[in-house]
């Protein structure tokens, strides 16, 4: 297969998750403003929304989830890099590929397949929160983590198409 077809398919894919990601990362500006508009209700009135609460630890979620795929789109994630640093360029792409299929893949893979369940049971008995002034359709936050894994899915395809194409590129090949 071509190197130049597979790093092309790669970077379409990582340019749209990435332009996603930055669109969800907006969660994080109504973040803080939930924490502070909490903060002077609590402090400067003595009175504080649970919805409001509710809704940072929400939003928080959504960002985190997200927020792992531009990590492992951009190549930022966290890894053994003791180890990792002394390899070659080759070794690398080695590790990458293996890690992903043998490691990343089959976990997120899991919680991809089994979260459907958990956001459609939610869903079909209308879960709300265990507050009477909490926020209601739970549904949508469960829904992130189908969403977000999927996402994260399609970013470990990406990661590996790109390994591949190195792997395959002359200038990889001449490394020892």
């Amino acid at each position: 297969m071509n190197s130049t077809l597979l790093l092309a398919f790669a970077d379409r894919t990582d340019q749209i998750l990435k332009r996603f990601s930055l669109t969800i990362a907006w969660v994080y500006i109504f973040l803080i403003v939930a924490i502070i508009t909490q903060i002077i209700l609590r402090r400067g009135f003595h009175n504080g929304f649970i919805a409001l609460e509710e809704l940072q630890w929400h939003l928080y979620a959504a960002g985190v989830m997200f927020g792992m795929v531009y990590t492992q789109i951009l190549d930022c994630h966290v890894r053994v890099d003791l180890l990792h640093q002394t390899f070659s360029r080759r070794r690398k792409h080695y590790v990458e590929i293996f890690g992903l299929l043998l490691l990343a893949i089959p976990f997120i893979g899991t919680l991809f397949i089994n979260s459907f369940d958990f956001v459609y049971e939610s869903w079909r008995v209308g879960e709300t929160s265990d507050s009477p002034q909490g926020l209601g359709y739970r549904w949508i936050i469960k829904g992130v983590i189908p969403a977000s894994s999927g996402l994260l899915l399609l970013a470990f395809a990406s990661r590996i198409l790109r390994s591949i194409a190195e792997l395959l590129s002359p200038n990889t090949n001449q490394e020892a």
